[in-house]
């Protein structure tokens, strides 16, 4: 009793490290409301797809995949929250169907980007020379071609499917990363630490992956989660394009598709998806945001102040 009491007393101290960044976290909120806004729909977009990929489609009102599961193209009402669409399937739950893969995607992506974009970007920007000439040059011809165009070209070539998109993505989306990481590797890379790493005979790869990375990586995740809304805007456009994710899976961007054609009509078909897409990217914008003040030393020195 006399060890809890201990902890409690030394969580709640006016010394505590926890006190500390819980006092950091409320001036961030407090400093920037849109950060609780960012925080309370990136928990919800989370919450929904966790939710559908453990529970599976027996917590939506009707199967995502039944046709005339009401009469075609109703209006919203309280049977259909959000209308049918053109085959008399329930909008709203296509679309919160739609949440797991959507979500994954961007998330899968964007990691994926970050690891191997990351990684050669700190080995260009740590080695220098003929290496980082070499890897620059090929990550400028990557980025010579708008990335939108160059993804469908590589999904037109592989065909539509959902592990096509991910690899059609993956093959354009590293080259931010790669940038970042060389920039602020060759900010790093000249600290004493990693001076005096290298003077005491540590190997490259172990200064690069456990001095280097360790002070970038806080750089590359919050880009990262900034990021994720654009792979998802970019991932619904290929499916709106037709080289996505093929039908009848539900995806926000063929579901905007499919309803564009009756826009006027019933335009609550596409809409629906539409706004989905939309607060995804303005939810880990706002996020992103949140995080870059919270992790960014600047801000603690006004919390200490």
């Amino acid at each position: 009793m006399n060890r809890l009491a201990s902890n409690v007393a030394s969580f709640f101290g006016r010394d505590s490290r926890a006190r500390y960044e819980l006092s950091h976290l409320w001036y961030i909120l407090r400093s920037n409301p849109l950060s609780i806004i960012g925080l309370a729909l990136v928990l919800a977009y989370v919450i929904t797809a966790l939710a559908v990929v453990i529970f599976g489609y027996s917590i939506l009102p009707y199967n995502p995949y039944r046709i005339l599961a009401g009469k075609p193209l109703l209006p919203p009402s309280s049977k259909y929250f959000l209308g049918t669409d053109e085959l008399g399937r329930d909008v709203f739950s296509r679309t919160v169907a739609a949440t797991p893969l959507d979500l994954g995607i961007g998330l899968s992506i964007g990691l994926i980007a970050m690891f191997f974009g990351g990684t050669v970007g700190m080995i260009s920007g740590y080695l220098g020379g003929r290496t980082d000439t070499v890897i620059m040059r090929i990550t400028d011809i990557f980025l010579s071609f708008p990335t939108l165009i160059l993804a469908l070209a590589v999904a037109v070539v592989l065909g539509p499917s959902v592990i096509h998109s991910i690899e059609a993505l993956s093959v354009v989306w590293w080259t931010a990363y790669a940038r970042l990481a060389r920039g602020q590797t060759l900010s790093a890379k000249n600290q004493l630490y990693v001076v005096a790493a290298r003077a005491a005979g540590v190997s490259e790869i172990v200064i690069i992956f456990r001095h280097i990375l360790r002070n970038i990586f806080d750089t590359l995740f919050i880009y990262l989660t900034m990021d994720i809304g654009t792979v998802i805007l970019t991932f619904s456009t290929l499916s709106f394009l037709g080289v996505g994710v093929p039908s009848p899976i539900p995806e926000w961007g063929r579901m905007v598709f499919r309803g564009e054609s009756y826009i006027f009509q019933a335009p609550w078909v596409a809409l629906a998806p539409g706004l989905a897409i939309f607060l995804a990217v303005f939810a880990f914008s706002l996020f992103g945001d949140a995080l870059r003040e919270l992790l960014d030393p600047r801000t603690r020195k006004i919390i200490v102040r």
